[in-house]
């Protein structure tokens, strides 16, 4: 009985049942703070996969072969020729890129420019064979001959000297690590008149090969 009273008399002495009721709210609400801070220290369940790839590109390359050999004559100049002369030089092209090829052209074009080039029909006409071998190379510079001890089949049919993006035809290279062996012919037609008399032009030619059709790798 005496605790009773005493407990009463703090109470009414610090505003009774009102004062109890802030301490036990107070009370409440740092328990409930106390249990969301909590929820931050619990694990979780967490997994990882992984994987890596590599991915290469291939090469696209044509090539010429050494200049100043059979491989490779197209810098041999000629000079004096007439009507019906002829002007064999060989050559190699290979595909030394790791892709096969969709196809070959040649561009020639004129670096230094006449008639023996711009007239198409009595101007210098062309054509480039395939051997199915190293072409055999007889006579001294700069008037080689060429035979073939194997196969020959065209690729470029006779044409005019200058032309864009030509198709050349049965070729090997199309196929990653083949070499093709060419004999390009210029010949000065034997309609060829007075007015291409004394003329010089310098013909540059350029290979190009294009890859392969995309396809899924």
């Amino acid at each position: 009985m005496r605790k009773t009273g005493t407990l009463s008399r703090v109470a009414g002495r610090f505003g009774g049942n009102s004062l109890t009721r802030k301490i036990l709210m107070s009370v409440g609400v740092l328990g409930a703070a106390a249990s969301i801070a909590g929820l931050g220290t619990f694990a979780s369940f967490t997994s990882t996969s992984s994987a890596s790839q590599t991915v290469a590109s291939g090469s696209v390359t044509i090539a010429l072969g050494a200049t100043g050999a059979a491989t490779n004559r197209l810098t041999v100049n000629a000079t004096g020729i007439v009507p019906g002369d002829t002007m064999q030089r060989s050559f190699n092209i290979a595909n030394s890129g790791s892709q096969n090829l969709a196809s070959v052209t040649l561009t020639s074009s004129a670096t230094t420019s006449s008639a023996l080039d711009t007239d198409a029909t009595d101007g210098l006409q062309m054509v480039i064979d395939r051997c199915s071998v190293a072409w055999t190379e007889s006579g001294t510079t700069p008037a080689f001959t060429y035979t073939c001890g194997g196969t020959t089949s065209s690729v470029i049919a006779s044409r005019a000297v200058i032309g864009s993006a030509v198709s050349m035809s049965n070729l090997t290279v199309t196929t990653a690590g083949n070499t093709d062996y060419l004999r390009l012919t210029l010949t000065l037609p034997s309609t060829a008149g007075n007015t291409l008399q004394s003329l010089t032009s310098t013909i540059q030619y350029s290979f190009t090969g294009t890859q392969r059709a995309a396809t899924n790798k």
